[in-house]
Formats: C-alpha cells, structure tokens, sequence
C-alpha cells in the first residue's frame, strides 16, 4: 500500500492524450528518499532540484502509515510545507529538524533557491479517517475504504463529473475535464482549474483514492476511468443528492426575445 505521491520536478513527460503527465515517486510505508541537488554519478538523490542555491543533500522524505515526515538537513535555512488545499495554511521545518510529520493530503514543499525558490509535491492518499459509527474506547477503530475528503478539490471534481446521472439516473453522457473545469470554475477555489489539472484530480481519484482495477485500459482510456469512477461513487454513496450543494449555481438559459 502506498502512503504518499511525490510528483518529481522537471518537465512532464507525454501522455496517451498529449497532454503532459508528470513524472511520479510513489512511497509505501517505511520507504525514504532524499532530495536536493545531487551529485553527477551513483550519488544522486531521487528527487532532483537542480539549483546551485540547494544542497546536494537537502532532506529527506519518510513515509509512513498514513503520514509522512519531512527532515531538514540544512544548517540555517528553513523549509516551508504549504498545504494546497488550505487558505494559505503552512508548516515551517526548521534547519536541522529530523522527521517532523506532515498532516497534509495535498503538500507542496518549498526551498529557497537561487532562482527564487525550488518545489514539489507531495500526495498522502491513504489518510485515515474514523468511522462515524466508531466510537472512542471501542477497540480498534474502523478505517473508511474510500477516505475522501468533502472539502478537497478533488472531491468538488468527483461531484461535477457524478452530477448529471445524480439529476437524471438515465442521462448516459458524463461530462469531459473540460466540461468540467468550466463548470466548476466559478468556484472561488476552482479558479485555476483547466483541462489538465482536472484529468490530474481524475487520475488521483482513479488510482489513489478509489483504486480502481482497469486493466489494461486504465493508462490510455480516460473515458473508461470516468464511468468507473462514477459507477462506483454512486453504487457505494460517496457521492450523493446533497453533495450537488458543493456545486456553483447553475446557468439558466438566457430567454430568446421573440421577433415582431
């Protein structure tokens, strides 16, 4: 089982869509990997920042069950953890703090630079959260098989794509990442969203959160993994009628003024 995603920095490499698909690190509990600048040869490190300003040995990730820590090899310099899907909420790693551990589902990890300042992401999928029938002191809790988080992104994608067969159980036609990114952006958290970014929710959906088994079409059709995904949100509830509140209000058609 994994516990986080690292989406490496550098540029994407290209997709079935053409459309560019980031290079991923993906960590199970107990695995490490250091980051920085690395060294020319066996020493390098796999997450690469390749900045004069870094140290070629920086830091370090650890993930573990369902967190992951962040160790800052630096002296004197501090490192920032931004939580992408707060209100500018972050965490300060202080120079030379070891395993100091992350709470964040969507991270972003941020390191001054020469050339102003050197990222990357870090994804926790497997989050666990307590049954709403578990209560304390009952023995060991009851973990949710599909931890999604209401006030997520990804989850606000989830809902826009469930959205016509949760207002009309016979409507066949699920809306495209396009679509999709048009009808959310109103949203004052959506704004940025486009075409790619909301294929990005839709593979994290697909493979982090509701790990879906599409064998041998689950890299090259997206079509596919958009009617499992729905298919399954439905079938299970985790997307219902009162989700559809989440949404911005829906455009009505402007009327045609009729001729003379």
């Amino acid at each position: 089982m994994e516990t986080i995603i690292v989406q490496l920095p550098g540029p994407s490499r290209p997709g079935e869509d053409g459309l560019g698909e980031p290079e991923l690190l993906h960590m199970g509990p107990g695995d490490v990997a250091d980051f920085g600048r690395g060294t020319p040869g066996s020493r390098t490190v796999p997450i690469v920042l390749p900045d004069p300003g870094i140290s070629r040995r920086a830091g370090r990730l650890e993930a573990a069950e369902d967190y992951w820590r962040l160790s800052n090899y630096s002296r004197d310099i501090a490192y920032v953890v931004e939580n992408l899907e707060g209100a500018g909420e972050y965490l300060t790693i202080a120079p030379g703090r070891i395993g100091a551990p992350v709470p964040f589902e969507f991270s972003r990890v941020v390191l001054p630079a020469l050339g102003g300042s050197a990222d990357f992401q870090v994804f926790a999928p497997q989050h666990a959260y307590l049954d709403e029938h578990s209560s304390p002191g009952a023995g060991e809790l009851t973990v949710h098989p599909y931890a999604l988080d209401a006030t997520a992104k990804y989850f606000l994608v989830l809902v826009a794509l469930c959205e016509p067969r949760l207002r009309d159980p016979s409507d066949s036609v699920l809306p495209g990442a396009g679509d999709i990114a048009e009808r959310l952006r109103p949203l004052e958290s959506c704004r940025g969203l486009n075409r790619s970014t909301v294929n990005h929710h839709i593979d994290y959906l697909a493979f982090a959160k509701l790990r879906l088994d599409l064998g041998d079409d689950g890299n090259s059709r997206t079509g596919v993994k958009r009617a499992r995904l729905v298919a399954l949100a439905l079938r299970f509830g985790l997307v219902r009628e009162e989700h559809l509140a989440l949404l911005p209000p829906r455009r009505r058609p402007v009327p045609q003024e009729s001729g003379a």
